[in-house]
């Protein structure tokens, strides 16, 4: 675990600590309220380090911390009035080094739970398994995992999970249809540090070359067949997510696991998610493959009379790239009462076509719409 410097004598160092408890309830007698804002910071900072905290509004400023006090399990804990309103926050380690990021809402009278980190220099990190064996499909291929910039910082942390279909171009050119990558891990990267995306764990799974249209396709269609992507849904969902939820810090719920893929990719994770919306709450569907089988699945959206729980980003772009069917798709979702902006994204890629480099170009709109900062824990 990395440890900062100490910046006052061992002698004091209880005494922020102290002080952290003294100017909480403080806050509350001057509030002249029984009720108050917390914020729960869970970070190790090494013994002789604390947690200070900014914010916006007093007894916060943005030029001097205020130190929050320790508790069991390495949290540090701040409160005050919420008589003051909802105030913008942020913590520093030793009331010098400021977490990386966008700062932190606390809502009046709200409690709320963050995990940052606090190193600039670090970057998601990436690990390999080979030989992953589908006993629904009776094969074997890679996972990739894209671990983010805090894993390895903050043990305390849970993350959010982004399932992906092709895992062999996500990350290296050297394995991606044509040289080209969609620099998942380049992308990521550069949202969280900016803070307009929440830290995801992004699981790529390696198409099965030449079985690829057959895992990734209803059935069936009249020219290239295919069907056996009820196989490959059981294979996601009874071997690849136990899997990585037993080996790495995951939030699984619906509402923090998703999906996502291009082409007859986004074809699969839109008819996945569809049908099982209690595993994946979230699908990123671009440049999908709707034409299939006579844009079958467009067809079942509409004749449908309930709508799915789980939002979908879909797009396309205007070069040859099933603009027209994709649009179809939107027309049917938003008559099933999903809003655009709201549980639904449908974004036209003016110029873009069916390629990597398309994806890579525009992939940063999914990630921030499907894994948007969260000032709060989930």
């Amino acid at each position: 675990m990395r440890t900062f410097p100490v910046p006052i004598p061992n002698d004091q160092k209880t005494l922020p600590r102290v002080a952290g408890v003294l100017a909480a309830l403080l806050a509350l007698v001057l509030g002249g309220v029984a009720e108050a804002a917390t914020l729960r910071v869970h970070y190790d900072t090494g013994y002789g380090n604390r947690i200070a905290v900014r914010g916006s509004k007093s007894p916060l400023s943005w030029t001097v911390g205020q130190n929050a006090t320790w508790t069991t399990g390495n949290i540090w804990v701040y409160s005050w009035s919420d008589s003051i309103g909802d105030v913008d926050v942020k913590p520093l380690v030793n009331d010098a080094t400021w977490s990386v990021g966008a700062n932190y809402r606390v809502k009046a009278g709200a409690t709320v739970d963050v995990y940052p980190y606090f190193n600039q220099q670090n970057k998601g990190t990436l690990r390999t398994v080979t030989g992953f064996y589908s006993p629904q499909l009776g094969n074997s291929r890679t996972l990739i995992l894209y671990l983010p910039p805090s894993y390895s910082e903050n043990p305390l942390k849970r993350y959010p999970v982004l399932y992906m279909h092709d895992g062999q171009n996500l990350f290296d050119a050297a394995t991606s249809f044509g040289g080209v990558e969609w620099q998942v891990d380049e992308n990521a990267n550069g949202l969280i540090a900016g803070g307009t995306m929440d830290e995801v764990i992004v699981v790529g799974i390696y198409n099965a070359g030449a079985n690829r249209l057959y895992e990734y396709t209803p059935c069936c269609d009249a020219s290239y067949g295919g069907g056996g992507v009820n196989s490959y849904e059981r294979f996601l969902i009874d071997t690849v997510k136990p899997y990585v939820d037993a080996n790495y810090r995951t939030l699984p719920g619906k509402d923090t696991t998703a999906l996502m893929g291009s082409s007859l990719g986004g074809l699969a994770s839109f008819y996945i998610v569809r049908r099982n919306p209690s595993v994946f709450g979230k699908a990123g569907c671009m440049s999908s493959s709707f034409w299939w089988n006579n844009q079958a699945l467009p067809q079942e959206v509409e004749v449908a009379t309930g709508k799915v729980p789980a939002r979908f980003y879909i797009d396309a772009g205007t070069s040859s790239d099933g603009l027209t069917e994709t649009t179809r798709m939107r027309d049917a979702l938003v008559a099933d009462g999903y809003v655009q902006g709201g549980d639904l994204y449908y974004y036209v890629a003016q110029g873009g076509s069916h390629n990597e480099a398309s994806w890579s170009a525009r992939l940063y709109i999914p990630l921030q719409y499907l894994f948007p900062w969260q000032s709060t824990a989930y």
